[in-house]
């Protein structure tokens, strides 16, 4: 059961999106304001009376953006500029992130940190994740697997001091920015 860690609860209605791919949906300015912090943020989303677990992601520029899911998008028949009713609670559990599968298979590859995987916060779990994914450059997305496991390894609880509002998902942000979506 999810316990919340602020007691507030943001409501809202905006429209779908399309960055690459992605789906998202842009919290505004005012809804953002309400969130109890600037950077990512675990939190139970309602999309049209749908609960959706979470973590809501910074934009770059003091706001903050929302992924859709294939399986809600597909569940709900939602196409780009369709209008969602969001409600917002933030949380104090943060849901399990999708691990990459070469950081998967280099965790597997490392039984000896098995243990450690899973001693460490479902946070942090999310910040190693972002931190892998967090460049398009298939050599510096090897050296940090390689790298992530070394420092597991050494007792490193967190991937390292790097910005959580700007080290993002290259396919939808540049330099730590939501990109603008396709027209």
């Amino acid at each position: 059961m999810a316990t919340n860690a602020h007691p507030i609860t943001v409501t809202c209605t905006v429209p779908t999106e399309f960055i690459g791919d992605r789906m998202i949906v842009r919290l505004p300015a005012q809804a953002s304001a309400e969130l109890p912090s600037r950077g990512q943020i675990a939190a139970t989303v309602t999309v049209n009376d749908a609960p959706y677990p979470t973590v809501i992601e910074p934009d770059g520029r003091r706001g903050h953006w929302i992924p859709i899911a294939e399986g809600l998008r597909s569940e709900l028949d939602l196409a780009a500029g369709d209008t969602v009713r969001l409600s917002v609670e933030p949380t104090k559990t943060w849901p399990e992130p999708d691990v990459p599968e070469d950081f998967s298979a280099a965790l597997a590859d490392a039984a000896d940190l098995t243990e450690t995987w899973q001693d460490i916060t479902p946070m942090a779990r999310w910040e190693w994740v972002r931190w892998i994914n967090a460049t398009k450059n298939p050599v510096t997305r090897d050296r940090r697997v390689e790298v992530g496991i070394s420092k597991l390894r050494s007792g490193k609880r967190r991937p390292c001091c790097f910005d959580l509002s700007s080290c993002t998902d290259p396919e939808v942000a540049k330099s730590g920015k939501l990109v603008d979506p396709e027209r």
